[in-house]
């Protein structure tokens, strides 16, 4: 059977320490399974320089690594959404990769993800379900509730990340949507796109400590659910006009028992008042600014990821490596 081509793309901030062992990691897992891919560094803005702490190991199934300068720091997401509109309009490998470099997605399960993929013809986005973590038990804690509201306001469970295994002909469909921008999973389950998922344990991280803090946490879970900003926003607009409704019917109840208990009543009805003319403000401006919203043209990647490419460079060829080695070779040998 003939393997198909791969690519593993890896947005990078800093963390080219963990990039090191991660790619003597890949390499051993790819030689292990007698497979042989092609890697794309993301560098998403770092303030240390590769050269400074990038130094990649001998590398025998690893074909080529290519290293995308991009002009900002982007975060992680979005570095993974301009990577894979490069990925879709200039190179054509059959499957795409994509994973963090810090260690978290382990190498060992790339070979399962692919397999699915293979099994599935090529038909779905394959992505790693987390069966156990291994952050903190206060990181685990928020990390449920956070699943908890997503699932509340949106309907859907989220029980995946950025690992994930995208074959070549749902690419393009996937770098047309714009929901990627904020968060690359979310929006994938948003489009309704095929996919799948298959269980594995998180690795843990191989250098130093993660760049993740609790205010960045917190924006990437908002992140998620901002991609439902419609299906939430109408779920409000609903408890709005039932709050409306409420109020309306609480009014006339004071109006009919005004003589009875004059005290209350007429706070009661003020107070139900202001609560319906604020709803109805907000259930009008929310309709009026989903109305314009659909009138504006959002960022979409495969259009707009160019503006934020710097420059691509090549960091390691195997063939030129070899070509060199048999140069020299025939000159010794001469």
């Amino acid at each position: 059977m003939t393997q198909p081509s791969i690519l593993i793309t890896i947005p990078v901030f800093n963390d080219w320490k963990s990039l090191n062992r991660l790619m003597i990691q890949l390499n051993e897992t790819l030689m292990f399974e007698q497979l042989e891919a092609d890697v794309l560094i993301l560098n998403d803005g770092s303030s240390i320089a590769y050269q400074e702490e990038i130094s990649l190991p001998k590398l025998t199934n690893i074909d080529q690594v290519h290293l995308v300068d991009l002009k900002r720091n982007l975060g992680h997401q979005r570095a993974i959404v301009v990577g894979l509109a490069y990925i879709e309009e200039r190179l054509d490998h059959e499957i795409t990769v994509v994973m963090d470099s810090d260690g978290e997605d382990s190498p060992t399960d790339i070979p399962k993800l692919v397999n699915e993929c293979l099994n599935q013809q090529g038909k779905k986005i394959i992505f790693a379900r987390r069966t156990q973590r291994s952050e903190t038990w206060l990181f685990r804690l928020f990390y449920k509730i956070y699943q908890s509201l997503f699932k509340s306001l949106t309907g859907e469970n989220i029980a995946v990340g950025n690992f994930s295994v995208i074959p070549r002909q749902l690419l393009p469909r996937v770098v047309i949507l714009s929901e990627i921008w904020n968060h690359y999973a979310a929006g994938i389950l948003k489009a309704k796109l095929p996919f799948a998922t298959i269980p594995c344990k998180r690795g843990t991280r191989l250098v130093g400590r993660s760049h993740m803090n609790f205010v960045s946490l917190v924006m990437h879970g908002l992140s998620a659910i901002s991609v439902y900003g419609d299906v939430i926003g109408i779920k409000a607009l609903l408890a709005a006009i039932l709050l409306m409704l409420g109020c309306v019917l609480l009014i006339t109840l004071v109006v009919s028992v005004r003589i009875a208990v004059p005290n209350w009543a007429p706070y009661v009805a003020g107070l139900s008042f202001i609560i319906f003319l604020q709803c109805m403000t907000v259930s009008l401006a929310f309709v009026f600014l989903t109305l314009s919203g659909r009138n504006n043209f959002s960022f979409l990647p495969t259009r707009d990821y160019q503006y934020f490419i710097l420059e691509v460079k090549q960091i390691f060829s195997l063939n030129q490596i070899n070509q060199s080695l048999n140069s020299s070779t025939y000159t010794d040998m001469e």
